[in-house]
């Protein structure tokens, strides 16, 4: 089916704003892959790649006269199909958007362009002696302006908290081309409405994140990692108080990972894993993190502080790393989700809830789960400390291994994980955010009230709904 003369005069106006090499078209569409885990070729009408916040804002400005939907695209690592598209959305992607614009060291600030990949941003602030807090197991594809845009969260919110609390200043366009510059470099700016935080974790739906002025904080000198492994949920809690009372504001990770997950990715027969460091025969395992100023002191007093744990009997095995290549194998056994991955069908969950409940909920979870579909592998783990868990599921196959079976097999999964969540006063979403896949069930998360403002933000910032259309909510 060929293009409009409506969609060729767009696209021949969008090639005369960024070049006609950054207008990509027909095979140069289909040759990307829908998400870094999903090699399926892409569809849309064009993919855009604006090099500057002007050009963003004229290509917008575009759109928004041609009605064009616009789907917004940084690393394709999100969760719930925020980056979907088909052929008549038009992608705007900020790739060529990676300029490091400055870093203030006095300051201890640094601009950047949205399109800026997070593991540049850290290794820029480590060059200057600085730090940033925010850090992903995706950090080699991420983007910081699909961080902000998610209010991403990762492996250290426990000392530095979500996304949010990185970034001092944005710039963003609004879906008819304004650009709104609020380039804060102030730590504390209380004139009126600080309207970043509309668009930090708005997901794309109300602007898009074109610049930020991210806050760095001095760089840490020492870094003590440990596995240990725990007898009961119990015992899991009680060493993660302990860690956070004896510490002193040093612990910079806490993940909990459940036995399957561990004995999977400590499986050595299986490309990918790494060798178990200790015997593998308690149902939780704990890897903890702790980073400071001091590498003569603070090392002794972690290694005490993890032998209490011990003496407590709350561990009853465990390792501290003796070098970096230790400690990259302790993290290996958290962060190769791609084994679990390789079970299909496969459901993947991003949730919060009480710590005080987790173990609870994935026995009863494993139970129901187990009851419909005898066999289903269930994987745990998460940030618990920060009421985190990511869950896999990977029931059998449906015996007719259609696509509305696995629809079917979706929804009723889909159900089972956050149904129980609104009586534990959990959340559907810990910090991959909303997009398609998890729309039809923030009631359990959000009241109606709540729902009613966000649709009514929508239609102030894109009253023709054209920008990530239907992601979070369909705002009428």
């Amino acid at each position: 089916m060929g293009i409009s003369a409506e969609k060729t005069s767009l696209i021949d106006a969008l090639i005369g704003c960024v070049g006609e090499e950054h207008v990509l078209l027909g095979d140069k569409v289909s040759a990307r892959a829908q998400h870094v885990w999903n090699q399926t070729p892409r569809k849309a009408l064009a993919i855009v790649r604006p090099e500057s916040t002007e050009q963003v804002s004229k290509v917008l400005a575009l759109c928004h006269a041609a009605r064009q939907c616009v789907v917004t695209h940084g690393g394709l690592t999100g969760l719930v199909e925020g980056d979907r598209t088909d052929e008549t959305d038009l992608v705007l992607s900020l790739e060529r958007m990676q300029r490091i614009e400055s870093v203030d060291v006095m300051g201890k600030t640094l601009t950047v362009q949205a399109g800026c990949i997070l593991e540049k941003v850290q290794h820029t602030a480590h060059s200057h002696h600085l730090s940033f807090g925010l850090d992903l197991g995706a950090r080699g594809s991420c983007t910081i302006g699909g961080n902000l845009a998610t209010n991403a969260g990762g492996l250290s919110v426990l000392r530095y908290g979500m996304a949010r609390e990185q970034v001092l200043g944005l710039e963003v366009v609004l879906m008819d081309g304004t650009v709104v510059s609020s380039m804060n470099t102030l730590l504390k700016n209380n004139a009126g409405h600080d309207l970043k935080h509309l668009f930090i974790g708005s997901e794309g739906t109300l602007g898009v994140i074109t610049r930020a002025v991210l806050r760095l904080r001095p760089k840490t000198h020492s870094c003590n990692t440990a596995m240990l492994a725990c007898s009961t949920f119990n015992d899991v809690i009680a060493v993660l108080n302990h860690l956070e009372q004896e510490l002193a504001g040093q612990l910079n990770a806490f993940e909990v990972l459940w036995k399957p997950v561990v004995a999977l990715n400590t499986q050595t027969d299986l490309t990918g894993a790494v060798k178990a460091p200790f015997d593998l025969s308690e149902p939780f395992y704990v890897i903890t993190e702790a980073r400071g100023a001091n590498a003569n002191t603070d090392g002794p007093r972690y290694e005490q502080v993890i032998t209490d744990c011990f003496h407590h009997s709350w561990a009853s095995d465990g390792v501290i790393a003796q070098s970096e290549q230790e400690r990259t194998n302790i993290w290996a056994i958290r962060e190769n989700i791609e084994l679990m991955l390789a079970h299909t069908p496969n459901y993947v969950f991003d949730i919060s809830l009480p710590i005080s409940t987790m173990d609870t909920y994935i026995d009863n979870l494993h139970i129901e789960l187990n009851a419909r579909w005898p066999n289903t592998k269930l994987f745990s783990y998460g940030h618990a400390a920060d009421s985190n868990l990511h869950i896999i599921i990977a029931p059998p196959k449906p015996i007719t291994n259609t696509e509305l079976a696995l629809d079917e097999q979706y929804d009723q999964v889909n159900r089972m994980v956050f149904e129980p969540l609104s009586k534990l006063g959990g959340s559907i979403s810990a910090e991959h955010g909303i997009g398609l896949s998890k729309k039809a069930w923030l009631k359990y998360s959000r009241s109606e009230a709540e729902i009613n403002i966000m649709r009514s933000l929508k239609l102030v910032f894109d009253p023709n709904q054209l920008l990530n259309r239907g992601r979070i909510i369909d705002a009428c």
